[in-house]
């Protein structure tokens, strides 16, 4: 007995070792590296496209509750996360190279693991099947997708630019972290007088843009938490200080007082050599990014590593195609885990992937699947992108917003964060045993 899990990011890998874990060989087809996408460049599984950044790390937020149940349900993506983290105040970030490098070994030196190098361009119709093939699913096995479930919906994803930590003005720059959390040198900060922004503000949104080849024309969405920040800066002068460019918590040592702007620099390796723009997806043209963000003063010599480009992202109409254990309705033999389901983040993605692995067991084995209860961020999830009464669906990520209320009512916000993180995290122990 086998199961198939088809792509290995990170929905398909966590899949994968949830269901050798459980002593069932997989078959995981992955395309990479005999045909890439326009967004990867490594052969390697997980690779992290867009931030190198996890999100908050905190068990009393969202997204650091995410973690911390993957964490007890033995996600390897967690594993391998925790130990390739590299400095970035509150959030858990990590050097995506080792990263990716560390699921990549842990999978192919799995021995129920057989890695196949191919790109599937049908669906299995031999075994219980996890689709992971993300949102960059090749056109071949879209157009099957697409058939099988009725449709699907497309949106725009951007990645934010990467420069080189030795080409940073240091002199014009200082480090620290906002509000002082998670150490003085975790983040790079590009301040910028009022002057200097209102400068920038006008080329950034008079700057010329990189043609997309691949949009459909039917249906075009950009998912606002990765709007590209020359669209963001369209909405109004102030919109990037409210954004992306946000100085609260931050005090210049230089002169003591507050930026008018601030463009935050996140490691992103290890060894701090190379540094991420947050917040900074873009769809500019090259030389146009080297010229626009080369006038936040920090950034007048910067050397970019990579470039921020925009890619299409596909996902399913899941509250109408899709069941709570993430299974296909009208065939529940097919199971959906990743980006493509509607999740939206990293960790979210591999959340669903920890899932439809255990179910795709599960359904092998002729056992009930599961759904973790509402008041955990996994479960809460996976509910969310199977709600029927969800009209016009759009990606969800890790949010306290969908947790069903408290018992008791809690005014203050952090202890109603660290209230929920208590309630979800004794429903995961409870389960831990039986799944």
């Amino acid at each position: 007995m086998y199961i198939n899990v088809l792509g290995a990011g990170l929905a398909g890998c966590e899949a994968a070792f949830q269901i050798a874990k459980r002593g069932i060989k997989v078959r995981l087809f992955e395309m990479k590296p005999a045909k890439m996408t326009p967004a990867h460049k490594s052969s390697d599984f997980c690779e992290l496209i867009c931030s190198n950044s996890l999100k908050a790390a905190r068990v009393d937020s969202a997204a650091g509750l995410l973690k911390e149940e993957m964490r007890r349900l033995g996600s390897l993506l967690m594993i391998c996360a925790d130990k390739c983290a590299v400095p970035a105040g509150g959030a858990l970030a990590v050097d995506r190279d080792d990263f990716s490098s560390m699921v990549t070994a842990a999978i192919r030196n799995d021995p129920l693991i057989e890695v196949i190098e191919t790109e599937v361009t049908e669906l299995p119709d031999d075994a219980v099947t996890v689709v992971a093939t993300g949102p960059l699913t090749s056109d071949a096995l879209a157009e099957k997708i697409i058939a099988l479930c009725g449709g699907s919906l497309h949106f725009f994803d951007a990645a934010a630019p990467i420069v080189t930590a030795e080409s940073i003005d240091m002199e014009s720059a200082f480090t620290a972290s906002r509000y002082d959390k998670g150490g003085d040198d975790a983040y790079i900060n590009c301040p910028m007088n009022k002057e200097e922004y209102e400068a920038f503000h006008r080329e950034l949104v008079n700057a010329e843009r990189a043609p997309r080849h691949d949009v459909d024309v039917m249906n075009p969405k950009v998912y606002e938490g990765c709007m590209p920040v020359e669209i963001l800066a369209q909405r109004g002068l102030d919109t990037l200080r409210f954004g992306p460019m946000k100085p609260v918590g931050l005090r210049d040592p230089k002169t003591g007082h507050r930026p008018w702007a601030v463009l935050q620099l996140r490691s992103e390796n290890s060894e701090r050599t190379m540094f991420n723009l947050v917040g900074f997806q873009t769809n500019l043209k090259f030389p146009e990014q080297k010229r626009v963000f080369g006038m936040i003063p920090a950034l007048k010599n910067a050397e970019y590593v990579r470039y921020g480009v925009m890619h299409r992202n596909t996902f399913l109409d899941s509250p109408r195609v899709l069941d709570s254990d993430f299974s296909l309705r009208s065939d529940p033999r097919i199971f959906f885990a990743g980006q493509m389901t509607g999740v939206e983040g990293y960790m979210e993605s591999a959340s669903s992937g920890l899932v439809a692995g255990i179910n795709a067991v599960r359904r092998l084995n002729g056992q009930d699947t599961v759904t973790l209860p509402e008041t955990t961020m996994i479960g809460a999830l996976s509910r969310y992108i199977s709600d029927e009464t969800v009209k016009d669906f759009q990606p969800m990520g890790a949010n306290l917003g969908i947790l069903p209320p408290l018992e008791e009512q809690i005014r203050d916000k952090r202890l109603r964060a660290a209230a929920h993180a208590e309630r979800s995290l004794n429903e995961i122990e409870k389960l831990i045993c039986s799944i």
